[in-house]
């Protein structure tokens, strides 16, 4: 038999017989975990799984047709002593050579002899011996002929083991196996079978913890499981692989620059540098520094890309390029789409990005909540965006070559922070701009270098040439944080502040109308901004019948609501449906599949609103794709009503434009009075503009003194609020009203009361 012996090392137990320090078996406990006592633990269960026997659980007791076969082929003879238990080996166990079989009676009667020591009766030992021979029959059989052999079998237990089981595998042991038994309660239930630790040692290490949630041999069997298939993934590996950040100085656009000679010389790895710079060290400074940094990129023949504040979604036609299938798991995806990355300039590349899409793939798929179908279209995007910047980002590659990704703005979105992972393992310097600190970037990576600095700097896109570099001088700096203290949540707007707006309809008293008119909107109720959008009560409204019936009073007190900035519309219809409109003819043009066109409408030769400031004309475009996709207007995806829409907003009065133009959402809004005094109906394209300019934030009052329903006709729903104020007036004729004036028809108390 072997004597059981200390290990100096968990690699001891992978020495064959013949090399250990001293000929012997190893037995031990395992108690606790470490990182390396879990890489020992796969390695030693894989040992095992080839060449010995796992037990996860107990080992079954021997049923009815076990025991049957067994009296069938011995008997249920036994008797104590050393030659029946040889002799019986021999015929239940003919594999066994001598001296294995010599081994194993031997310990198995001082097994017995212990227990007879311990006043176990005859027919107890019986039992005893019976249940380990059917154990080694049914459990052991395929190691008992190595037992002591150069190979030393192994066996790997998990959980409380019983006295039994202890037993026998204290024989096997003996006669030459190498045993672990992995205990994730702790020592204190096998004590109570060997309370002196006589048949085994206890495993100690320094660093040992609990074992993790949830541990078994089930997951450590999973781990290599999904290790083989990982191999089966990546195929032939590169190399060479990626040293990011380790060699960095941590100053951002320095390390950059840095020489890639000079970074390291490890023939196993490219030295590349993954950043993020949040914020600017010198708003006065930036510009020009980020400018210089490109030029000396350029200047060192290094590949550059930059992107500036969106990285383009990808096109129809880049995914439909991308080769794939329906995929019943992640590792059938990654196989399916891996094989669209191809770079045939060089092979070593290629295993780069084979493998690193492999890597960053699998890492996403372990995210909390990730499913198969949200992976495999992310992939697909990075793949497109892959393709997309890989002939300049890689042209004429060799190991030496580190290009440079830079993006201006940060990661809006996972899909785009994938992406950058991605990069950020390539051969590849990846350097992310945020000089903005109010707009954040979503990219989380352990790889990720970041540099922080607390000026924040309104810059969103990169410098590419000397004429877009702006630097401020001190006063330009110290004027926009006084902007950020005095603009911001104050109640004070400077000049044109706010580029995003929607409105609200006020509803209101007919009386209230007056005195909220000529009011800046951000005296109204209900104004308020929220996330840089402004919230704009405007009035919109019906004013039926005459008050008091009186003809005079009415007419001015339509003159009082004149400001410099009100259209006055005299008559119905203000548009005419035979009026020429030029746009008509590329509406058609303007509008696809449910989608407004907005870059075939900016770039159109015939686009009428290309002098407005951008930002007006991205905020008209915003309120005709709204007033589209809410069907304001009623026939909008019936009867081809939108395209009318669209011709109708892309042809609105000059007086109209300079009012839009002008409009500062924060202050006093545009108006229109429309006055119907007779019996027609107003237009569907006066209805088209109502609606529109009402969504721009026009103030709007319709005066019908007849109440008829003349202005209601096109429009879906209640849009505006109708005020009856007094007696139908019919047939009556609109006065001039400039020559009207008002000082004798306020009342008394008004005038009394007058500023000035």
């Amino acid at each position: 038999m072997l004597e059981h012996k200390k290990i100096q090392n968990l690699s001891d137990y992978f020495v064959k017989l013949d090399n250990r320090r001293e000929r012997g078996v190893y037995f031990y406990r395992i108690n606790g975990y470490s990182e390396e006592v879990g890489a020992f633990i796969k390695k030693y269960y894989d040992a095992a799984r080839k060449t010995g026997v796992v037990i996860e659980g107990k080992i079954p007791n021997p049923d009815e047709g076990n025991l049957s076969y067994y009296n069938e082929i011995m008997g249920m003879d036994f008797q104590m002593n050393p030659g029946f238990i040889l002799t019986s080996l021999k015929k239940w166990l003919p594999r066994m050579n001598d001296l294995q079989r010599q081994n194993v009676a031997e310990s198995v009667y001082d097994s017995l002899d212990s227990m007879r020591k311990a006043g176990k009766t005859e027919n107890m030992l019986k039992n005893a011996y019976i249940k380990f021979m059917c154990w080694l029959y049914y459990k052991f059989e395929r190691i008992v002929n190595q037992l002591g052999e150069n190979n030393i079998p192994k066996i790997l237990y998990e959980g409380n083991i019983s006295s039994y089981e202890l037993m026998l595998i204290s024989i096997l042991s003996n006669a030459g196996c190498d045993v672990v038994f992995l205990q994730y309660e702790g020592d204190s239930g096998y004590l109570k079978s060997d309370p002196g630790s006589v048949l085994s040692d206890s495993l100690q290490m320094n660093g040992l913890g609990a074992f993790p949630q949830g541990y078994c041999i089930k997951k450590v069997r999973d781990e290599i499981q999904n290790e083989i298939n990982n191999e089966r993934l990546y195929g032939t590996r590169p190399t060479i692989t990626n040293c990011t950040n380790a060699w960095i100085s941590g100053k951002g656009l320095d390390d950059i620059r840095e020489s890639i000679m000079l970074r390291g010389n490890d023939d196993r790895f490219f030295y590349n540098c993954f950043c993020r710079i949040n914020g600017a060290e010198d708003k006065l400074t930036y510009a020009n520094e980020l400018f210089k940094l490109q030029q000396e990129l350029k200047n060192s023949k290094r590949n550059l890309v930059i992107v500036n504040e969106e990285i383009p979604k990808p096109t129809p036609q880049e995914i439909a390029e991308i080769k794939r299938d329906n995929y019943a798991n992640k590792d059938q995806m990654i196989l399916g789409l891996v094989g669209n990355i191809q770079y045939t300039g060089n092979v070593e590349l290629q295993r780069i990005l084979h493998k690193t899409f492999v890597d960053v793939i699998l890492a996403e798929s372990r995210r909390e909540g990730e499913n198969l179908n949200r992976l495999t279209n992310r992939a697909v995007y990075l793949i497109c965006w892959l393709r997309r910047y890989m002939s300049k980002l890689f042209a004429g590659w060799k190991p030496s070559d580190i290009g440079c990704f830079i993006y201006m703005g940060g990661c809006r979105d996972d899909k785009e922070a994938l992406f950058m992972s991605f990069l950020g393992r390539l051969p590849l310097d990846v350097l992310i701009l945020c000089p903005d600190l109010n707009v954040k970037c979503c990219l989380e990576d352990k790889l990720l270098y970041e540099v922080n600095y607390t000026e924040s700097l309104l810059l969103t896109r990169y410098p590419e040439e000397s004429s877009q570099v702006k630097i401020g001088t001190v006063a330009y700096h110290a004027e926009r944080e006084l902007d950020t203290l005095m603009y911001q949540d104050s109640g004070i707007y400077r000049n044109q502040q706010y580029v995003k707006a929607n409105v609200i309809n006020l509803q209101t008293m007919y009386e209230e109308i007056k005195i909220l008119w000529d009011q800046e909107l951000k005296y109204r109720p209900n104004f308020s901004t929220v996330d840089g959008v402004v919230n704009m009560p405007v009035i919109f409204s019906k004013i039926s019948g005459v008050k008091d019936g009186n003809v005079s009073q009415y007419w001015s007190s339509i003159k009082e609501l004149m400001t410099e900035d009100t259209v006055v519309i005299k008559s119905a219809p203000y548009i005419q449906p035979t009026t020429p409109n030029p746009m008509k003819a590329f509406s058609a043009e303007f509008y696809k599949n449910w989608k407004l066109q907005r870059n075939k409408i900016k770039n159109h030769p015939k686009y009428p609103y290309g002098l407005l400031r951008e930002e007006m004309q991205e905020f008209m475009l915003d309120k005709l794709e709204f007033l589209i996709e809410q069907k304001l207007i009623k026939g909008i995806g019936e009867n081809g009503t939108e395209y009318i829409v669209i011709a109708q907003v892309l042809n609105l009065p000059k007086d109209i434009i300079r009012l839009i133009q002008k409009f500062d959402f924060t202050k006093k809004n545009p108006k229109l009075i429309y006055i119907n005094t007779g019996e027609t109906m107003i237009s569907l394209e006066d209805s088209i503009l109502i609606a529109f300019l009402n969504l721009i934030g026009f103030d709007i009052l319709f005066f019908v003194p007849t109440g008829y329903q003349s202005v209601e006709k096109y429009f879906t729903g209640n849009l505006m609020e109708e005020h009856q104020i007094g007696e139908y007036k019919y047939d009556m004729q609109v006065p001039d009203l400039n020559s009207i004036s008002t000082n004798d028809t306020r009342p008394s108390w008004r005038r009394f009361f007058k500023r000035g």
